[in-house]
């Protein structure tokens, strides 16, 4: 078997083929990649895992800059129900909802990072000094005071 015919076998298969060797142990827990390379170790072969592609970073976003892309769809959205473009209508009503959890999502990570600087500020202020021992009376308590 070459390289290509392990990436498209199945991970239930893969677990298969990896059993035949003794060499490998905790088949069960291993990923698709990870099946690949230790069977190929295991015959001798070298091979080279592709990892799928990492996501695009997404761009720093504001809540403002989105608010404002919001205001602007929702003026263009009007515009198109005076000229009855329904389908324009509809896809412009889910770029809002889009533009709107996304302002929602960068307001609640806004918050928390408040709220852990808050927290962390907390830690680093010393602690408020304990108030002074009350002062002892010399009188007893079945003395009457003499003014």
């Amino acid at each position: 078997m070459e390289e290509k015919d392990l990436t498209k076998m199945t991970v239930t298969k893969l677990r298969e083929e990896a059993k035949k060797y003794t060499s490998i142990e905790g088949v069960s827990a291993m990923k698709k990649e990870d099946l690949i390379k230790a069977i190929a170790d295991a015959r001798g072969e070298p091979i080279e895992i592709r990892k799928k592609k990492s996501r695009k970073k997404k761009k720093d976003v504001d809540a403002a800059g989105l608010k404002k892309k919001i205001k602007a769809l929702r003026k263009e959205k009007a515009e198109g129900r005076k000229s009855k473009s329904r389908k324009e209508t509809n896809r412009l009503r889910k770029k809002i909802k889009v533009l709107k959890r996304q302002s929602r999502k960068v307001g609640k990570e806004k918050a928390e990072v408040i709220a852990a600087a808050k927290k962390v500020g907390k830690e680093a202020a010393p602690a408020p000094a304990p108030p002074p021992p009350p002062a002892p009376e010399t009188a007893s308590a079945d003395v009457p005071k003499v003014e």
